[in-house]
């Protein structure tokens, strides 16, 4: 398959939009990077569409058209009947012009091209005698058939698609001549790729309106008034068979548009509950005029529809009908590389995720897969891996979340903006001998706490850190933290339980004070001892002076 779709891996934001929309899942995720498996996919387009960073991206063939130009052959123009719906008011003489502006030779409607389909179509309803036709003239339905209903390629028209039809039909006009269709699809890329020699280079609506700007082309508004162009209804649901004759009574004529609702009936098909029915298969909603490039760019059904009907004629194109063999496709079975996991092996990749029972396959489709089980598969299958299970990344950041809240030992209240409470942790509800989260819950803080501190960092907007609190009716000492988050608008409050350490310290404080009385009264004791023993020696010092100087008066007068 060709490589028509890329990704700018700095875009990707792995959101998983692309492979919500994927249907046949056809994404792989690695590295926090989406990347598309070419053989799985069937080129619908939608994670082009849906990509919120426009990580996806068609292939540009501008320069290779620039290329097959400057090549001196003549290069023609297949245009979609779409580009009436993508291009308001212009008519195909408008669009004429400005390609050949551009360098081309000329242009035609591809509807030329759907009008020798349809016929096909119709011979092969009245002379083939088959039982199930599904039309072939979207690329991506026959992706979807060659890869994911083999069993159901016998159905397939076996018959080249409007796009081929009229570019076989203009280089059998114009020998040597290089042809280009442009519009609103990227599988067509991947065919003219694929089928080689038929269609040269395919350009999307998108591509050519850059191109047209970049040389200051305008289209100009102007009408067509064609009653031969009934096939211009093709890019419709329902286009192919308002162009089909509808005249077999054998068989039941329906047009099934989504890729979704195309699996469903394929479904059906594949269990034997449809028999003797034209299928007409779109891959778009819509039909072409829903393709990737206008639903992201030109997204208006009704009015795109009425561009077309009003544009369409009510006769064929007159064009000469080739022989049924030259207009012969053949579709071969595209097999898928990757093998599916045993039940075995399902349920230990779902043990992975957390899920070991029924009940825990939440279905939530969070991951883009539609069932857990399929999950399981894509990640055996090395196309998803676990951590894209948002409940399962959910429930750990829980569990790991709640599992420091509760054991951590300090308290933990969370308030709203009007003091309610909205969580309170097992150290918190111990703090505060209360019995469970529900016996506060919801309720003013007032009731288990004072309101004034939260009042105060409500009002300032400053927070409070380490504040020494005794609460009173708790017997407790704390050292309360409170954050005011302004985003999430709420207050946390952190309680740590300093108690035992006010206790202890007020105790050492007891025993200092008691110290210092002793130490009071030693010292006071002791100077009242100083002081008796002084007086006492005084009291001898003075008598013995007395007695000392008499006795040397005594002898001085003898």
């Amino acid at each position: 398959m060709a490589d028509c779709l890329t990704l700018k891996k700095s875009n990707c934001k792995n959101c998983y939009k692309c492979i919500r929309h994927c249907p046949v899942k056809s994404i792989r995720f690695s590295g926090n990077q989406a990347y598309i498996i070419g053989n799985e996919c069937i080129l619908c387009g939608q994670c082009f569409v849906v990509c919120p960073q426009d990580a996806k991206q068609i292939v540009d063939e501008t320069e290779k058209v620039r290329v097959l130009l400057q090549s001196g052959d003549p290069v023609y123009v297949s245009i979609a009947p779409s580009f009436i719906a993508n291009y308001e008011g212009v008519g195909i003489s408008s669009m004429k012009n400005a390609l050949k502006k551009l360098g081309f030779a000329d242009a035609e409607e591809t509807a030329i091209g759907a009008t020798i389909v349809k016929r096909e179509y119709d011979r092969m309803v009245n002379e083939d005698n088959r039982d199930i036709i599904i039309s072939s003239c979207c690329h991506s339905v026959n992706l979807l058939i060659q890869k994911y209903f083999p069993n159901e390629l016998i159905y397939l028209a076996n018959v080249v698609s409007p796009m081929q039809a009229h570019c076989m039909r203009l280089k059998k006009r114009h020998p040597g001549a290089k042809t280009v269709f442009i519009g609103p699809c990227v599988a067509k890329k991947d065919e003219a790729a694929y089928y080689e020699g038929i269609v040269d280079a395919v350009l999307t609506f998108d591509e050519l309106t850059k191109w047209l700007k970049e040389e200051n082309i305008t289209l100009e508004n102007e009408t067509d008034n064609n009653e031969n162009s009934r096939a211009r209804f093709f890019p419709t649901t329902g286009g192919i068979l308002k162009t089909m004759a509808q005249d077999n009574p054998e068989y039941t004529y329906l047009a099934i548009d989504g890729v979704e609702n195309c699996m469903a009936a394929l479904k059906e098909i594949e269990n034997g509950n449809i028999h003797k029915c034209f299928i007409e298969m779109s891959a778009c909603v819509g039909s072409c005029i829903g393709g990737p490039v206008m639903e992201k760019y030109h997204r208006s059904p009704v009015k795109d529809y009425k561009a077309v009907a009003e544009f369409a004629g009510k006769k064929d194109f007159n064009v000469d009908q080739p022989d049924a063999l030259e207009l012969t496709k053949n579709f071969s079975v595209i097999e898928k590389k990757l093998l599916p996991p045993t039940e075995k092996e399902i349920e230990e990749i779902l043990h992975q995720m957390g899920k070991f029972k029924p009940s825990d396959e939440l279905n939530c489709g969070s991951c883009g897969y539609n069932t857990c089980r399929d999950k399981a598969v894509a990640i055996y299958q090395g196309k998803a891996e676990i951590s894209m299970c948002l409940p399962f990344l959910k429930e750990k950041a829980e569990s790991f979340s709640d599992s420091i809240v509760n054991n951590t030992p300090n308290g933990l209240i969370v308030l709203n903006e009007n003091l309610e409470v909205q969580q309170i942790n097992t150290a918190a509800l111990k703090l505060m001998n209360l019995r469970s989260v529900n016996d506060i819950l919801g309720d003013q803080v007032v009731r288990i706490m004072d309101p004034n501190l939260f009042m105060d960092v409500l009002k300032t907007g400053k927070n409070i850190k380490d504040k020494r609190v005794y609460m009173a009716e708790y017997e407790k000492y704390v050292e309360q933290t409170i954050v005011y988050d302004k985003e999430y608008r709420l207050l946390i409050c952190i309680l740590r339980d300093i108690t035992d350490e006010e206790n202890a310290r007020e105790k050492k404080e007891n025993i200092s004070r008691q110290t210092i009385e002793i130490a009071d009264k030693v010292v006071d004791k002791q100077m009242r001892i100083v002081q008796e023993i002084a007086s006492l020696l005084g009291e001898t010092a003075a008598e013995t002076k007395i007695a000392l100087t008499n006795l040397k008066e005594t002898i001085t007068d003898e």
